[in-house]
């Protein structure tokens, strides 16, 4: 919705669509023939503004650095001179033009921001303050545009500030900042905007499954209130029904009284609300009771949040809570958040890559989160989990053998396994079947999607945990001392002998660990672990040589049935066990993601 207003008369109201409307209608370019890709700009409310006031007939038809130049629906062009640009700043929440009109050589000065800092630099404007609440009450973000001519002399003497503030060694900005100011002086409100910032698809279906998998949301933004509520409730952040409790405090008194009055724990907690100065005002002098608060709430929704306050909000979790925190934004202002938290994401739109240039993962839809969280992110920390500990049980295993060798020879310091044979097993023999775990999976992408209740079970941290470490631990001493004693005990008349068995079972066993947490086989797991088998006959054959290595293994032992047996019977003990106790856990307490698949 856009309008302009002069003295006191009622406003006109003309509907005209969203910022991005122009994209499926090219057709609607006006009397001038103009095509919504005709425009380029930085933002997309700027461009939504250009493309409607083309529809009404007035057509920018040229921008550079030094002119302006507009047609009328009449035809007739209109050339302003650019002066001086007074630039935007997530602070001041304005900015402004300086234009000299190229035939008659007036002077205006025009700027435009928000509602609460223009209100206080227009004149005869009472009805400012209604109207913007009408206009963010539909969900649309206000913008005003005020305007001041000026002489002559007036810019004369603002030039001569300009520069001279301009020159200034210390504070120089707050300088440039006050010669502005008096520009900003009983300006003309010329007009108030409204642009409908649509939300992306499938943008209510993808909070609805992070909520479901108990990841909370937080909104933070530069909107005012009545905005910020309308696309809260949009997104269904907020439900239709659901209460909204609003935090305004200016003191440290009443935001303690505020947030003291805050429900937790009740059954359908409303959604908290505050505002940017409110939320300085809770963390300066209330911040283990404000993220106490925050943090029962459903939902926090922060609006007219600077930048600053984003990454500050985002800092003060990071520093407070355990919790993870990953900021999602596509814009400019949200670069300073993103870069705070622990997982950046960045989403590509009209507003710049900005914002995926500073995160971790870029992302071009925001319902890809659901995806990127639910299914790769869920996938990464089960892989992440699973292979970590298989490196520990890896590492774990053949210490404790060496361990129990050394105790049956009074614990003197005597190797059982040559350097070449323990270089092999710790890169060549087990680590392509360990490391294909990174491609395993225990549920289906669908049903990953389908359920994000699988994502909330990670959280509980049953899979990678101190419990967990233990049990790997008891592992590695159960299946060592396994294949240590058993090949102590059947091994023949030759050291050789006790090397041969004990080191083989040791390979065998680590990959059929492998094989027994594998959940769905990948064509590369299975080439793994034939290659391995095949590179470890090679390198037995090699191993044999007393050409090569001074005889670290016996062949024509390894190629007798009593080896096999030998292997085979300390293999099974290691493992079948193991085996054998994780069936039976399967079957009296089985997993979610077991059920589904």
């Amino acid at each position: 919705t856009g309008w302009a207003r002069e003295g006191s008369a009622e406003p006109p109201r003309k509907r005209w669509g969203s910022r991005d409307e122009g994209e499926h209608d090219a057709e609607r370019g006006g009397g001038a023939g103009v095509l919504p890709g005709d425009f380029q700009g930085a933002s997309p409310d700027e461009l939504a503004l250009v493309r409607f006031a083309a529809r009404c007939g007035l057509v920018l038809v040229g921008r550079t650095s030094s002119l302006v130049t507009l047609q009328e629906p009449s035809g007739q062009l209109r050339v302003y001179e650019v002066l001086h640009e007074m630039p935007f700043t997530s602070e001041s929440k304005r900015m402004g033009i300086l234009l000299r009109h190229v035939p008659s050589g007036d002077l205006l000065f025009y700027v435009k921001g928000a509602d609460a800092v223009m209100s206080e630099r227009v004149v005869g404007a009472d009805w400012l303050e209604e109207e913007t609440g009408n206009l963010a009450r539909e969900g649309l973000r206000t913008l005003v545009v005020a305007c001041r001519p000026l002489s002559e002399a007036q810019y004369a003497a603002f030039a001569a500030d300009l520069a001279k503030a301009r020159l200034a060694k210390t504070a120089r900005h707050a300088a440039v900042r006050a010669a502005f100011a008096v520009l900003e002086e009983d300006m003309t409100c010329v007009c108030v905007t409204g642009v409908e910032d649509r939300l992306q698809a499938h943008v209510r279906t993808t909070l609805e499954k992070l909520r479901n998998a108990n990841v909370r949301t937080w909104m933070l933004t530069g909107d005012k209130l009545e905005t910020a509520l309308i696309v809260a409730q949009n997104a269904s952040l907020v439900a239709r029904h659901q209460h909204v409790y609003t935090v305004s405090a200016r003191s440290a008194a009443e935001a303690r009284q505020l947030l003291h009055g805050y429900p937790q724990g009740s059954i359908n907690a409303p959604c908290l609300m505050l505002d940017g100065p409110s939320l300085d005002v809770c963390v300066e002098f209330h911040t283990e009771l404000f993220i106490e608060v925050a943090c029962a709430a459903p939902t926090v929704v922060i609006y007219r949040c600077s930048p600053t306050q984003k990454a500050a909000t985002v800092r003060l979790l990071r520093t407070h809570t355990s919790k993870i925190i990953a900021a999602i934004g596509d814009g400019g202002n949200d670069v300073g958040m993103i870069r705070a938290a622990h997982v950046g994401i960045g989403v590509e739109g009209r507003e710049g890559k900005q914002a995926a240039l500073a995160a971790d993962f870029s992302i071009t839809q925001f319902s890809h989160v659901a995806r990127l969280v639910l299914w790769h992110g869920r996938n990464c920390y089960l892989r992440s989990a699973t292979l970590s500990q298989f490196v520990i049980h890896r590492g774990l295993i053949i210490s404790f053998i060496q361990l129990v060798f050394s105790a049956l020879f009074y614990f003197r310091p005597i190797p059982l396994y040559s350097g070449v044979l323990v270089l092999g097993y710790a890169t060549i023999f087990t680590t392509g079947p360990v490391f294909s775990l990174v491609l395993d999976e225990d549920v289906s992408e669908t049903n990953a999607m389908k359920f994000p209740e699988l994502y909330h079970e990670l959280q509980k941290r049953r899979y990678l945990s101190l419990k967990t470490f233990l049990l790997w631990a008891w592992k590695a001493l159960y299946q060592g001392g396994v294949i240590m004693l058993g090949g102590v005990v059947l091994f023949e008349q030759r050291f050789v002998h006790v090397v041969g068995i004990t080191f083989t079972a040791l390979i065998l066993t680590e990959n059929l660990m492998v094989v027994v947490e594998v959940k769905r086989w990948h064509p590369l797991m299975l080439l793994a672990q034939v290659l391995t088998l095949i590179v470890y006959v090679g390198a037995i054959i090699a191993l044999s040589s007393p050409t090569l290595v001074e005889g670290d293994l016996d062949i024509n032992f390894i190629m007798s049935v009593g080896f096999a047996w030998r292997v085979a019977l300390i293999t099974m003990a290691a493992t079948v066990p193991i085996w054998a106790v994780k069936g039976c856990a399967h079957l009296c307490s089985p997993r979610v993601a077991t059920k589904l698949s």
